[in-house]
């Protein structure tokens, strides 16, 4: 059998080695002058490659039609990709939140084993070839090949692995839709996800630029609700437009769904309620301000909050409490001490919106999941044709959930069932 991949990223690389495995003859097209241009890009350069969690967790943490993942994660699990690695000669490593990272801490790595396998296998890779159209048999709905920039190639099965909309300039530029759209097929809404948030506290947000505050405990807050919308417990930072960071891209998955990416919030519609000291009760934290304030009484207020927060944050924890800068902390008041206290417990951040899905990580929406056999990745309408990876409407939380998405639904596209 003769089988096309269109698309050279995560998702593409391993349908292109499980079909060739299979006995196939395999071309994995790519419009691009290389492989795996998003997957460099992955955990800031180090490549998150999965999660330590059982499947069934993986599930649970991809909010986006995770059920549909059922059989993919069956086929190919976490410990799958971990050993195909080790394989190649490459070592992982376990960091906290269950992240799994080369032990080089470099993403190439990652990719050079994808690129050894597929010269290994002998898959025949073209470069800079862009697919204009999936070529189908009108007599009976069959696949038969591919056209595009250089002529047309013949096929019995083609795999479509072309990616969403985010990060275009590594080729996630929507071009599957179109081609599917062709043959019948719907796409859901596309919208950003794991995307960092606008914020209308932009001053103080730039005031933070590039705080990046770890085991804080957020709370998104649907205020007119009264409402909580989502609540994690990691790593953050603040930006020059607002928030962003692992904790704050996963909430926005919960955020596009629960308000939807074409409507503006209004001021004081939702609320970012940080916990910058989640490990303390707040009657613990007041013990911890006193016994602080002991130890500095003669000190002015300004300057007595080095050993409990960054220093960046405390001329804004400061000018937020109401209490004079200049006041010696032994005549700050017992109600103003509790305060302070509760404004450590419940910073607040109004939330404006998304960045653009230029800025996501990933995208949200894609081929509907009611169009594909959730057990083969085929079409259920034209034979032939498979899906893998972001161009499906699935989506997960950081973490490492999105690739493993990409290598299940992969490896499942390129299987014979």
């Amino acid at each position: 059998m003769k089988v096309i991949v269109i698309g050279g990223g995560p998702s593409g690389m391993l349908a292109a080695i499980t079909a060739k495995q299979n006995g196939h003859q395999v071309i994995l097209l790519e419009k691009m002058k290389s492989l795996g241009r998003k997957l460099l890009i992955t955990g800031k350069g180090r490549c998150n490659i999965t999660s330590s969690l059982a499947m069934e967790e993986f599930i649970k943490n991809t909010p986006g039609n995770g059920k549909f993942l059922y059989s993919c994660y069956k086929n190919y699990t976490n410990q799958d990709i971990i050993q195909f690695l080790k394989q190649q000669g490459l070592e992982v490593k376990e960091e906290r939140g269950n992240r799994i990272f080369p032990v080089t801490d470099k993403s190439i790595d990652v990719l050079k084993c994808f690129t050894k396998k597929l010269k290994e296998l002998g898959v025949k890779i073209q470069y800079e070839t862009t697919v204009t159209k999936i070529l189908v048999n009108k007599e009976n709905n069959q696949v038969i090949g591919v056209e595009t920039n250089k002529g047309k190639i013949e096929a019995n099965k083609v795999i479509i692995a072309t990616g969403g909309k985010s990060y275009p300039l590594t080729g996630s530029t929507g071009d599957g839709y179109k081609l599917v759209q062709e043959l019948g097929h719907t796409i859901t809404q596309i919208k950003p996800s794991l995307v960092p948030l606008d914020s209308y506290d932009k001053e103080v947000c730039k005031q933070l630029q590039g705080l990046s505050l770890r085991n804080v405990e957020i709370k998104l807050i649907d205020v007119q609700e009264k409402r909580e919308i989502y609540h994690d417990f990691g790593e953050m930072i603040f930006t020059h437009f607002g928030v962003s960071g692992p904790v704050i891209l996963s909430s926005s998955a919960h955020l596009v769904r629960y308000k939807g990416i074409d409507t503006k919030l209004k001021e004081e519609e939702i609320t970012l309620k940080i916990d910058l000291k989640p490990a303390l009760s707040e009657q613990k934290l007041d013990d911890r301000i006193i016994r602080d304030f002991k130890e500095i009484s003669n000190k002015q207020f300004k300057n007595s909050l080095d050993k409990l927060l960054p220093q960046k944050l405390i001329p804004v924890i400061i000018e937020r409490s109401k209490v004079c800068p200049n006041k010696l902390v032994h005549d700050i008041t017992k109600e103003e001490r509790k305060q302070l206290g509760c404004l450590i417990k419940n910073f607040t951040v109004g939330i404006k919106g998304f960045r653009t899905i230029e800025e996501a990580i990933i995208t949200s929406g894609g081929v509907s999941i009611k169009e594909i056999n959730p057990k083969t990745m085929e079409s259920k309408k034209v034979k032939g044709l498979y899906f893998a990876g972001e161009i499906i409407d699935v989506d997960s939380y950081t973490g490492g959930f999105n690739l493993q998405i990409a290598y299940s639904t992969g490896y499942t596209a390129g299987l014979d069932l």
